[in-house]
């Protein structure tokens, strides 16, 4: 467990700044003190419908010694991407598209941006982006801004910040055709039967409408 802050907070939008980027800090630490495992996984879970145990914001790691299927298939297709297009890079490639259409941009600065992904598994989905790839974040500084943007963005739009699951995907061991990301997923919709039984994703609410609504969110400040 990485305690978040010394003070009690029950969310990592109740910390400031220079605390958030602590934070973050210590996550790339206790990353960066597994270089043995195979993958690196980091997450922080809030309120009792994501599976927090603790009320005090907190992340875990699981320094596994196997990689996971999903990890090990965005592996895949980001040195597949890289083959094909002789040097290119998956995410990177995707970053500047999105930036471009901005349909789906929630908001973009110098280092990173902040998406709701095309396909979006339920409402308010959020990852943040690095504008240039690398693929291991416990190598890079950049994220703890924009994940403040994500986290303000969120609860201006819904009234309140929603209870809600974030994961660290960092490169597994051993591959350099990668980039790291952040990703956030609200609790905002309930998977049920068909989602549990098929693992078929049903988004009510697309992810275009889900940008927009935060942007204004962002201009318009809480309500």
């Amino acid at each position: 467990m990485i305690v978040g802050a010394p003070r009690h907070a029950t969310s990592l939008a109740q910390l400031s700044e220079p605390e958030l980027d602590a934070a973050v800090d210590a996550w790339r630490t206790r990353i960066r003190a597994h270089p043995d495992a195979a993958h690196v996984h980091l997450i922080v879970n809030e309120g009792p419908e994501a599976g927090a145990s603790l009320e005090h914001t907190h992340a875990q790691l699981y320094a596994l010694g196997f990689v996971p299927a999903e990890v090990a298939r965005e592996r895949e297709r980001a040195t597949a991407y890289h083959e094909r297009t002789a040097g290119g890079h998956l995410l990177a490639d995707v970053a500047t598209e999105e930036t471009r259409r901005r349909e789906r941009l929630v908001a973009v600065d110098d280092e990173t941006l902040l998406i709701c992904p095309w396909a979006s598994r339920s409402p308010f989905e959020l990852r943040v982006i690095p504008r240039t790839p690398q693929p291991r974040f416990e190598d890079d500084d950049r994220g703890a801004a924009m994940l403040a943007t994500a986290l303000r963005s969120l609860g201006a739009a819904l009234g309140r910040l929603p209870q809600l699951n974030l994961w660290v995907r960092t490169a597994p061991r051993g591959a350099d055709e990668f980039c790291w990301h952040i990703d956030i997923l609200p609790r905002v919709a309930t998977r049920a039967g068909f989602e549990l039984g098929t693992g078929v994703e049903i988004n009510t609410y697309p992810p275009e409408r889900a940008a927009a609504d935060l942007r204004t969110a962002l201009a318009e400040g809480p309500r």
